[in-house]
């Protein structure tokens, strides 16, 4: 500590009005050692007490994972808030309850620092204030900590005025590990619009994200997009920025970014770029197929494989793409029929599709489980009568199905028939397994998958293209 109280109350001074230069003090006061602090950190705590002075009500942070985003932008923001504006109301949630929990523990502590009241010695903390994820102010200020979808009826955030009156903190509210289900994504943002947006106190309540990107529908994506018809501030750090050099050297060197990137192209993809589809394929590598003009005139086995969906003009795809295998077993895609029908436009455009692929090529379907799918099965197979055709349950995840496909794909071994239907499918595998759909990487997983049982055929006359 020093004992000239000019360079004391300049530190004071400082540290109340920046909270950049607030969090390097309170982390060389409390830790005894300089933080390895980089550019972007001023940039996140500029974007942060914008949100304080009233001029961003709605932000999202996009930074790579271990990038100092908790300690800025959740522990030391809101100490920093409690320091300035005593009586502040703040909701904290995480995908865990009790990672929320633990980093408002950590703000409380940091609050009974001495440096911090050296800063602020204003401030107070109730005697009562025990509870890691639920502790209050002499002044009434609140943090309360929750996990997502978790209860926090009773509980709001900010206070009824125009000026700084608290905030909702959303750090992290997808478990990685979930982000590729469509189930749990949907769930974290239904939370999101019917319970937690009702717990801001006033309309000057501000709500910050800070997320890792995962998936394009994501709750940063979906709100990104317009999900909830608001405006968001977006700030986006990119581990490997747009002019190819690291975000934060120091923590990870370019050399290294990029063998990280090459171990698990999509997975960095969303973390690390921020960009939940790699630029350059990551679980497929379609820049790998080639496009061909002419088929092979002999081939093993020709099948097409559908991918089921029953909702007319939205939601997903019904596609059915048309593949070979050649006897040197390189796979040929030769076709895809694509659409968003109703169950009758489904039906009919399978009936069709396989009366002008003809006789020789197979028809491979899915079966639902439960009598449903088999009632389904059995019309199918009833109607397609006089062809090669059979249902058969879908087991495993797509990742698991897509990867013997996904293999061949990535070492050179499928190609693919040219058509104004490639453009789609190349972008829905360059996205997979992170895309909006994967109807067609479903359909081509299935159809890889059945091109096992050896067969003999020449290429009938007159195929080629089909795009519906």
């Amino acid at each position: 500590m020093s004992t000239d109280p000019a360079r004391e109350l300049a530190i004071q001074i400082e540290a109340q009005e920046d909270l950049y230069f607030f969090s390097r003090y309170m982390f060389k006061e409390r830790r005894k050692y300089k933080w390895m602090h980089n550019w972007h950190h001023r940039v996140v705590c500029d974007a942060l007490m914008k949100v304080f002075r009233g001029e961003t009500k709605r932000l999202i942070i996009n930074i790579p994972p271990r990038y100092s985003k908790t300690e800025l932008a959740v522990i030391n923001f809101m100490a920093w808030c409690f320091g300035k504006v005593p009586d502040c109301e703040f909701i904290h949630i995480s995908y865990s309850a009790t990672l929320a929990a633990n980093n408002a523990f950590q703000t409380r502590n940091l609050v009974q620092e001495t440096a911090f009241k050296r800063v602020f010695p204003d401030f107070e903390l109730r005697d009562d204030s025990k509870a890691k994820d639920d502790w209050r102010t002499v002044a009434g200020g609140v943090c309360y900590a929750q996990g997502t979808g978790g209860t926090i009826t009773g509980f709001g955030a900010g206070k009824i005025r125009k000026e700084f009156g608290g905030a909702i903190i959303i750090d992290d509210p997808h478990k990685a590990s979930e982000a590729s289900s469509d189930t749990i994504r949907g769930n974290v943002i239904e939370w999101f619009q019917n319970t937690l947006e009702s717990r801001t106190n006033s309309p000057d309540t501000p709500i910050i994200v800070i997320m890792q990107r995962l998936h394009e529908q994501d709750l940063a994506g979906w709100l990104l997009d317009g999900g909830n018809g608001e405006e968001w501030e977006h700030l986006c750090l990119p581990a490997i920025q747009p002019d190819g050099s690291a975000l934060w050297p120091e923590k990870h060197s370019i050399e290294r970014l990029n063998v990280m990137e090459d171990a698990a192209p999509y997975v960095f993809s969303g973390q690390y770029r921020q960009l939940p589809s790699p630029p350059a394929g990551g679980f497929f590598k379609p820049d790998r197929i080639e496009i061909v003009e002419v088929l092979p005139a002999e081939f093993i086995k020709e099948v097409r494989a559908w991918d089921l969906a029953a909702s007319e003009n939205e939601g997903d795809w019904t596609a059915g793409p048309r593949m070979l295998k050649t006897k040197d077993n390189i796979i040929y895609i030769v076709d895809m029929v694509r659409g968003r029908w109703g169950p009758d436009g489904v039906e009919n455009t399978i009936i069709q599709t396989a009366k002008m692929d003809g006789r020789s090529v197979g028809i491979r379907l899915p079966q639902d489980p439960g009598q449903a799918g088999k009632a389904q099965a059995k019309n199918f197979i009833t109607k397609l009568s006089g062809f090669n055709v059979k249902a058969e349950t879908v087991s495993g995840d797509k990742i698991t199905r897509a990867q013997p496909f996904a293999a061949q794909v990535n070492i050179g071994n499928v190609k693919m028939l040219s058509g104004d239907w490639n453009k789609a499918l190349i972008e829905e595998l360059r996205n997979f397994p992170n895309g909006t759909h994967d109807d067609q990487v479903d359909g081509c997983s299935d159809a890889f998958n059945d091109l096992n049982e050896a067969r003999i055929g020449k290429k009938p006359a007159g195929a080629g293209s089909r795009t519906y």
